[in-house]
Parts: C-alpha cells; structure tokens; sequence
C-alpha cells in the first residue's frame, strides 16, 4: 500500500556526515502527523521534523493514554529500501489501541504513511552493519480535560531515527524479584507508555550494581519470568529453546520474538512457550543443560546475555561460543538485507 499525503518539505536538510546515529538520538528531516476528532481521522499531513504545541491540561500527560511501535527499514543487498514486517507492528498497534480505548489507525495512514514518509527521508538510512532506521509511530491523548474518561481526540505520528545497536555488547541482567512489570488483566501485552515508565526505577537500581537490564517476574511468587524491559527472551538447552508463554497477558507480544521461533524451528530447534520458572533455570545450569540465553525486539533485534544473576547465584553464559544465538542472528540479517529468500513474506518494499 501506498499512500499520496500533502508533503511540507524541509528548507534544507539537515544530514551531514559523522552525526551522532547512537540509538534514537538522531531524527530525520520530517514526520507524519494525523489528528483524530469526531470520531473520524481528519488531516494527515508529512511536515518538518519540530515541535509539537500542547496545553498544560493535555490529557495524555495526566492519564497515560499514550502507545507507541518500534519497526526498521533498512537497504537490502540491492539497493531496495525496506521495511521488516510493519504489517505485524500495524496489528499490535490497535490491539494496544483498543486496550488503552484508543481509536484503531487505518491502514492507509499507519502502513502507506510510514512507506512515503520513509521513502521521502531514505537518504538517512545508514549503510553499515548492524545499524538501521528506527520507525516509531505514536498516538496519544489530546483532550484538554482533567476528568478521568477516555480522551475524545488523539494525535498519530510517525518519526524516524537512524540507529546503531541498542546494546553495544552482550548484556548483564538482574532477575527482578521485588518491583513488578505486569499482572494478569493488567496492560503488560499493549505496548503503551505506562509500562516503560513504571519500570524505570528498577532498571535504574539494576544498573547501580553493574547490571544493563532487569528480567521480569510475575507480581505473586516472583518466580515465573516474563521479559527483559527492552526485549523477549530465550534460553538456549541442550535438546530445545524455551521462552515464556503469552497466555497470561504479561509479556509482550514481540514480532522478533515470533520470527525468532519461526527461524529456530527451520535451523530444526525445538522451541517451547511455556511457563518458565527461575528455579528451573538454576537447576538446568547448574546440571550444565542450559548453554545460552539471549534477548529478541526491534531495538535489540538478537542481543547475547552473558550474565544472568538472581539473587546470590550468577549464571554465566560464553557468548563467543552461543552457535544457536548466533545462528539466529545471522538468518535474520540475511533475510532482511536480501540474502536469503523472505519465504514467509516479512519484507515490505519501500
């Protein structure tokens, strides 16, 4: 799908070389933007990347109904401007939408908007290893009202960032036994703002002690893991890779999550989503059947853990001798740059 948006350009872009592209730091020359009223989409226009004008009594800033999507594009082996599997990113993005009682955004804007806005900024999209141009489409609660209702008005956009890695080197993670991410019936599946926000102090206190990111557990028994705050996770035995289930509502339904156990299953893995227990996780290195751990998500795309530490007991993992991750890794990255068939359709041409 394409799309035909009224264009405002830049006066002069602002790309140059040896600009800072560490992840999200560095935007594009220009975004969409899309305001929703009357129970109707209205304008949807690709303006200059600037500031958004609000007032105090914004209702996104004092009841949280804001959610948000992180997709890539890249340039393939043959020049071609891609986009890998937004049409997922469109579907978890109104099932996030409808559990914040937000308005659904069609098609035409989300998926046909990101392709001409991207198409319009492609120059910014690096050519290196490893780095891509981050998407992140946003929606969130424009009402000037301080009663507590689902906002009547909401404003969509798209802004683009080009990024290097999410994590420089292989992660150090604290299992979180304290603070709580989700519970069932709770918001942990939509990916919306309050999630991100409430687990800030505890990644915080994490990296106080040496350590990246936190891993979650569930909020009764703290035992039963959820996901990293910034990705999904697995665990590498030695017969079969197991990730935690989504059956609770909990974990985030990640889409390099279910690419990964889509390429896992083709390398001839075993994956299993189920519950997945810290105690048995101690219990299977301790008996050496557990030989890998790593991270899934659009930022961190196959990210290798290296130290998994709950309470007084560090699981140490080699991360220069992870053949599975690895593996992964580099299927994923051939299908995205072109090297490999896209059998399953995941590649979105630009």
């Amino acid at each position: 799908m394409s799309a035909n948006f009224p264009v405002t350009k830049i006066a002069e872009s602002r790309l140059r070389e040896g600009m800072d592209i560490s992840f999200g730091k560095t935007f594009t020359d220009h975004m969409l933007v899309a305001d929703y009223a009357n129970g109707q989409w209205g304008k949807v226009e690709i303006i200059p990347y600037q500031p958004i004008p609000f007032y105090p009594a914004l209702m996104a800033l004092h009841y949280g109904q804001e959610i948000f999507e992180g997709i890539k594009a890249y340039i393939n082996k043959n020049g071609e401007t891609v986009i890998f599997r937004p049409d997922r990113n469109f579907k978890r993005f109104n099932e996030s939408a409808a559990r914040m009682e937000m308005p659904e955004v069609p098609e035409e804007i989300f998926l046909g908007g990101m392709k001409q806005l991207i198409a319009l900024d492609k120059d910014w999209i690096p050519q290196k290893d490893n780095h891509s141009l981050y998407i992140r489409p946003f929606m969130f609660a424009t009402d000037e009202y301080l009663g507590v209702r689902p906002s009547l008005t909401y404003k969509f956009i798209i802004i683009l960032s080009p990024s290097g890695p999410y994590f420089a080197k292989p992660a150090r993670i604290l299992v979180e036994d304290h603070y709580t991410r989700a519970a069932p019936g709770g918001v942990g599946r939509a990916k919306n703002a309050g999630n991100y926000g409430g687990s800030l102090k505890a990644a915080a206190d994490a990296q106080k002690k040496g350590f990246d990111q936190v891993l979650w557990t569930d909020p009764f028994e703290h035992k039963w893991l959820q996901e990293v705050g910034a990705m999904n996770v697995m665990f590498v035995y030695k017969d079969k890779v197991v990730t935690p289930s989504l059956d609770e509502g909990t974990v985030l339904e990640g889409v390099t999550r279910d690419s990964a156990i889509v390429v896992l299953r083709e390398m001839g893995k075993s994956v299993e989503e189920r519950p997945v227990n810290i105690d048995e996780l101690v219990q299977e290195y301790k008996n050496g059947n557990l030989t890998e751990a790593f991270g899934t998500g659009t930022a961190a795309v196959v990210s290798m853990i290296q130290q998994l530490s709950y309470r007084d007991m560090d699981m140490e993992f080699d991360v220069a001798n992870a053949p599975v991750a690895a593996e992964l890794a580099q299927r994923l990255a051939a299908i995205r740059t072109g090297e490999a068939e896209d059998a399953h359709g995941w590649i979105f041409r630009v």
